[in-house]
Parts: C-alpha cells; sequence; structure tokens
C-alpha cells in the first residue's frame, strides 16, 4: 500500500526550511559558539566570537541573512519505498528555492554555466541527492552551503597502505593550509571510501549532524576527538586570528572502498552552519 503525499505540502515544509536556515542558526551551533567564547583566552578571538554571536541574534530578530553568501541549496532526500510524491519533486524544491529567495531578497548566488556566468537570479537550481528507505516516510535535509569554505574543501585519493598518523597528518595539514579563508570556527566534515564523488558527498553530509553527536562507531567517534585536539592546536582560531578555536567539531562518514584504494574528502563547514529538515 502507496503513501501519498501532495506537492503543496512538500513546498509548504520546503519554504519554511529553507527560510528559517537562512535566518536562525540551530541552537548546537549556538551553544557552541558561546563554549568557545566562555573558554577563550585569546581577545582577538573572543572579539570574533562576540561579533558571531552578535550577528547570530540580529539575524534572527531582524530576518536578515546570517551571511551575505546566501549559498547553494543542497537538498538530502531520504523517500520511503512506499511513499508516491504527487507532482516532480526537483521541481517542487527548485519552486520552494526560488519563491524564498526573491521574497526573502536573499543574494542569488548561482550562475548557469561555470564559465560564462549568467547568474540564474533566483538560486535556482539546487543540487538534489536521493536515497531509498524502508517506510512511507519522506524526509528532506537542506543545506545553504556558502562558497567560502566550499572553496576550502577537497577531494582526493590516497594510497591504500595509508597509516592512521598519516591519515591524521593529512586532514590537519590541509586544515592548516586552507582553514583560515573558510571563515572559521569550522566543522569539518570527512567523507572517507567508496570512489571519489561518493566520499564528497559523505564528507557534505558529515556536516548535517549535529555537533556533539558522535560517529556510531566508537573507533570513528575517537578519530573524530583527536582530529578536532590536534586541529584546535593549530592556533588559526576564530577569523583566523589566534586562538582555541580552530573547529566546533569534526564529523567523519564511512564508506566501503576498492582494495586498491583510499578515497578521502574533506568539506570545510563556516561558522555559519546553516541547515535544517523536516519528515512528513
Amino acid at each position: 500500500m502507496f503513501r501519498v503525499i501532495d506537492g503543496d505540502v512538500i513546498y509548504d515544509k520546503l519554504v519554511d526550511v529553507i527560510t528559517k536556515a537562512n535566518f536562525e542558526l540551530s541552537r548546537d551551533v549556538e551553544d557552541a559558539l558561546w563554549e568557545a567564547y566562555n573558554n577563550e583566552d585569546n581577545e582577538n578571538a573572543k572579539i570574533v566570537l562576540d561579533i558571531l554571536i552578535k550577528n547570530t541574534r540580529i539575524a534572527k530578530e531582524k530576518r536578515i541573512p546570517i551571511c551575505q553568501d546566501c549559498g547553494m541549496v543542497v537538498a538530502f532526500v531520504e523517500i520511503g519505498d512506499k511513499v508516491c510524491v504527487k507532482g516532480n519533486l526537483n521541481d517542487l524544491i527548485d519552486r520552494a528555492v526560488s519563491d524564498v529567495y526573491k521574497k526573502n531578497y536573499l543574494r542569488p548566488s548561482v550562475v548557469k554555466d561555470p564559465l560564462r556566468r549568467i547568474n540564474t537570479q533566483d538560486n535556482t537550481p539546487a543540487i538534489v541527492y536521493y536515497e531509498i528507505k524502508p517506510g512511507d516516510k519522506l524526509r528532506v535535509y537542506i543545506l545553504i552551503k556558502g562558497f567560502g569554505s566550499e572553496n576550502a574543501s577537497i577531494v582526493k585519493s590516497l594510497l591504500p597502505t595509508v597509516t592512521e598518523e598519516e591519515l591524521i597528518n593529512e586532514i590537519v595539514n590541509h586544515v592548516k593550509n586552507y582553514g583560515p579563508n573558510a571563515c572559521p570556527p569550522l566543522l569539518v566534515g570527512i567523507g572517507i571510501g567508496g570512489t571519489l564523488e561518493k566520499a564528497a558527498l559523505l564528507s557534505k553530509k558529515a556536516t548535517l549532524r549535529p555537533l556533539k553527536e558522535k560517529n556510531h562507531d566508537p573507533y570513528w567517534a575517537k578519530m573524530e576527538e583527536i582530529l578536532l585536539e590536534e586541529i584546535n592546536k593549530l592556533n588559526i582560531g576564530p577569523g583566523g586570528l589566534g586562538g582555541k578555536t580552530t573547529a566546533l567539531g569534526v564529523h567523519i562518514e564511512v564508506f566501503p572502498v576498492h582494495i586498491a584504494g583510499f578515497t578521502l574528502a574533506i568539506n570545510m563547514q563556516c561558522s555559519a552552519i546553516r541547515h535544517g529538515w523536516f519528515e512528513i
């Protein structure tokens, strides 16, 4: 027996989540910024964190963007195998993005062609990924991804003989080299395994996880802790001006890989961690 979900219901939910994500940080991110502020000794770092916290409050109260880069909208859709959507889901997502960005005067940042640079004027198309799940639920995660941090991200192939120490050094050195350009304090999403595009997808999905939520595998949860500690020793700090908090979190997602490979993706997420989700 299939469950039919009307497109108008989905559209209304999309509009709500996309709007809220642009104006409000989730509670876990706000709490992490306050925690970083209270633990910080570096005066410059405290000034930056204070500005970020005030910016969060002003954006929420005045309904203005958290960041002038209103990003590309990325949607992760989990659709139950017993769900039938009344309408084209891709079209619904793009219509919601277009309407939200036009109505709220959010900066349209998407160009039709990477080389010819003609703006689409409404921040469409969104980037959409689908995953079929058992059941009759539809769940959609929305990520607003700015490109100051996206441009500091990377995907690459390592040797299959890579050791734990080498992997840690690879990730920490990447943050050392590119972290100051990505508007720290960061959330570092790491994807390991699969093919190159799979690792990249995993690294982005990793940034959707709440900051205090660890990897379900104790081995990788411990690796997240080690990496966060090592990254915060870099003294890049908020705004790149020094301090204890270069990253608010490190999240790792893992997938099986071919015996001849070790794929790694590092997705840098700036302090404006803008996302939300809904389930129908």
